[in-house]
């Protein structure tokens, strides 16, 4: 009984994997399998994601044409014979089981040459497991202690310019007059020698054997005499009469 029922469960486990992988598979129709295509066949390739589970349809005629699965040696070379794998029918599926490049050719080396082959690469196997969030990075708790405020850096302050200060001023005196320069005595001139003035001769010398001349103070006090009696005489005169 046990044994039965762990056999359901890996059936179940196989069941839902299958489903899972081919509910993510998608179908890419190749179009028309022939030369010449309107759009090159890399072109249409290189704007779509191939991966692992997807499938390629191809469509052609089947009586003229078939797609062979080549390595890139006989890609490049258009060469169809030894092929990995031939498909015909007139419309093939083709399902990638593995990522990597995938080479497909005409099965005929005119037509393949006429650009009717086609180079698919397939990306890596999906990982569902890749889709899950990641956990938010916890960064570590804020102390609860205010942190105290910074203060704003000083500002610089400019240096102080030198400033030149001035002598210092004397007080204020009288401007003496300059020497007046005296002249350095000639030697070649003769000197001058200053001239002394006689002396007066007293009153009672004589020179010469004559008397001097009464002096002007005397000769008044006797003109001053001489007034005074002509005036006595003239009243005692006019008392009379």
């Amino acid at each position: 009984m046990a044994r039965t029922v762990v056999v359901v469960v890996a059936m179940l486990a196989v069941l839902l994997a299958a489903s899972s992988s081919s509910a993510d598979a998608r179908d890419f129709h190749v179009g028309g399998w022939a030369p010449n295509p309107a759009e090159p066949f890399n072109t249409w390739a290189e704007r779509n994601r191939f991966q692992v589970n997807d499938t390629l349809v191809f469509r052609y005629n089947k009586d003229a044409d078939a797609v062979l699965v080549v390595t890139q040696s006989h890609y490049d070379a258009c060469n169809t014979t030894e092929p990995i794998l031939r498909l015909a029918g007139g419309e093939s599926r083709f399902v990638f089981n593995a990522s990597g490049p995938y080479f497909f050719i005409s099965a005929d080396a005119a037509r393949c040459k006429a650009g009717e082959r086609l180079i698919v690469v397939v990306l890596a196997v999906r990982n569902n497991n890749n889709n899950t969030p990641s956990p938010p990075t916890l960064s570590p708790p804020k102390s609860s202690s205010p942190s105290p405020p910074t203060s704003p850096p000083p500002a610089a302050t400019p240096a102080p310019r030198a400033v030149p200060t001035p002598p210092p001023k004397s007080p204020s005196s009288p401007a003496s007059p300059p020497p007046v320069a005296t002249p350095a005595p000639n030697a070649s001139s003769p000197s001058t020698a200053p001239v002394l003035a006689p002396a007066p001769a007293p009153a009672d010398t004589i020179a010469n054997g004559t008397s001097s001349p009464p002096s002007p103070s005397s000769a008044a006090a006797a003109l001053r005499g001489g007034v005074v009696l002509a005036c006595l005489v003239i009243v005692g005169t006019a008392i009379l009469v």
